[in-house]
């Protein structure tokens, strides 16, 4: 992020643009919703800007910028439609000491414009730092058709009123009732009665939240999926924007953890395999803990919940807390890293079952039917199989698994930095340890990338005829 985005305070103060064509009108339509003092300098002004004078909306001073005339500014505009006369006056603006913004200028412009949609006092700014300002537009239209008209209104009297539901304790019961408001009192009272009704429905509504029982903290168990965060269930997603606190794997990914509420507590719970770890005791005494303090907490796990995420445990901790639980699945890695290769997990003629695997457990290597496994047409999703890749290899050759039978590894599965790498068991080991590793990966046992299949001919072909 190369411009951080803020709003100034510029009620009173000085803003100055410099220039009197379209693109100084231009912005002054956006700065003329503002409460600064701004002054428009301009050797020939078009009869608009003009107008403006008149209307004494803006101080028009009809000659070009000298030194000294940008001192005090908070912002100024270099707008003249000439490169030359923009350069030059750019410069004397930052010798006054204003924050300079030259239009359509990025290397030059101390600060950006960003495309808005207002419902004053709700301000919603879109940036794209220049790089598509197509793209701000169509997302600035898309926003101004959700947001009601009435958005400003409400955010107004909320306002005032901000003082009195002071009465009400910081944090989740503050938040309740302020999201009550704006998602059902507001809009209702302003049907019914106007304006005028907004500001009986709030000092009722307060009443009640004043009186009301302080709910009890639970838990919800959510699955964040493989890491792409368009794959998150909509639940999911309104659970995060509602979480007090969130206590993450550490294969939970940024970009989900950037969902949650700013306010949020986010702890990291995370495990490694044959690694450091936060012991599951623990986690699960920090779910009791927050929730027994009325917290509502999210414990977010990679995948789905329910799959080798010790869901049971977690589940039975809080039970036995007294306090209330949901479980939200989430795309599970195999489903991820089958849609990565375009494959499918199960196939007329191939395989009517899919085996899910863990490639160790709290005791090390897992043993698994490897008799079972080896038989052709076998497809199995092996998670956390990666360090254990020779064990597994072993075993099914050991057990007469044929060594050509293809395996695919799907490193980070769902996101932009996803690798497929595709191979046989018999290289399973090497293959890997040449490969590296830098994220979580699924072993794909008797499965080829779509683009490959077609050079397994044989293989496949004995496979179906044992599977029928």
């Amino acid at each position: 992020m190369d411009h951080f985005p803020i709003f100034l305070a510029v009620e009173g103060r000085r803003i100055v643009v410099s220039g009197g064509g379209e693109a100084a009108l231009a912005k002054l339509r956006l700065l003329l919703k503002t409460t600064a003092r701004i002054t428009v300098l301009a050797a020939d002004p078009m009869p608009a800007l003009a107008d403006l004078a008149a209307q004494r909306r803006i101080t028009l001073v009809r000659r070009a910028l000298e030194p000294g005339d940008a001192l005090c500014a908070a912002l100024f505009y270099a707008a003249n439609d000439d490169a030359r006369e923009d350069a030059r006056v750019a410069a004397l603006a930052r010798a006054d000491g204003a924050l300079v913004n030259w239009v359509d200028n990025l290397e030059h412009s101390a600060f950006i414009t960003p495309a808005i949609v207002d419902r004053d006092p709700v301000t919603i700014a879109i940036g794209t730092e220049g790089a598509a300002p197509v793209l701000a537009r169509a997302i600035k239209a898309d926003l101004e058709a959700r947001l009601p008209a009435t958005l400003g209104l409400a955010a107004r009297i909320g306002k005032g009123f901000r003082k009195a539901a002071e009465a009400l304790p910081m944090g989740r019961k503050r938040r309740d009732f302020w999201a009550e408001y704006y998602f059902n009192t507001a809009p209702q009272a302003i049907e019914k009665d106007g304006e005028a009704g907004l500001e009986p429905a709030l000092s009722a509504l307060l009443d009640r939240h004043l009186s009301a029982t302080p709910a009890q903290g639970r838990v919800d168990l959510v699955g964040a999926g493989p890491g792409d965060p368009e794959l998150l269930t909509l639940k999911a997603r309104r659970l995060l924007d509602r979480a007090d606190v969130v206590i993450h794997d550490r294969l939970v990914a940024p970009a989900i953890l950037e969902l949650a509420r700013r306010e949020a507590l986010l702890v990291d719970a995370g495990k490694t395999g044959f690694g450091p770890s936060m012991a599951q005791e623990e986690i699960c005494s920090l779910m009791v803990s927050h929730a027994a303090q009325g917290a509502h907490v999210v414990r977010l796990k990679g995948g789905d919940p329910a799959v080798f995420g010790r869901l049971d445990d977690e589940i039975t901790a809080i039970e036995a807390a007294g306090l209330d639980w949901s479980v939200v699945p989430g795309v599970t890695a195999a489903s991820a890293a089958a849609a990565q290769i375009g494959q499918s997990l199960t196939r007329r003629a191939r395989n009517s079952s899919l085996r899910v695997l863990t490639g160790h457990d709290m005791e090390g290597f897992a043993e698994q039917d490897w008799r079972g496994l080896a038989r052709p047409g076998t497809v199995a999703a092996i998670y956390m199989g990666a360090r254990g890749a020779r064990f597994i290899q072993g075993r099914l050759m050991m057990h007469g698994a044929p060594p050509e039978t293809p395996v695919t590894v799907v490193e980070n599965a769902s996101r932009p930095e996803a690798r497929v790498i595709e191979t046989s068991l018999a290289r399973l080991a090497a293959d890997l340890e040449q490969a590296g590793r830098s994220g979580p990966m699924i072993l794909l046992y008797g499965l080829a990338p779509r683009a490959a299949r077609a050079a397994l001919p044989d293989l496949q072909d004995s496979q179906q005829e044992e599977f029928a």
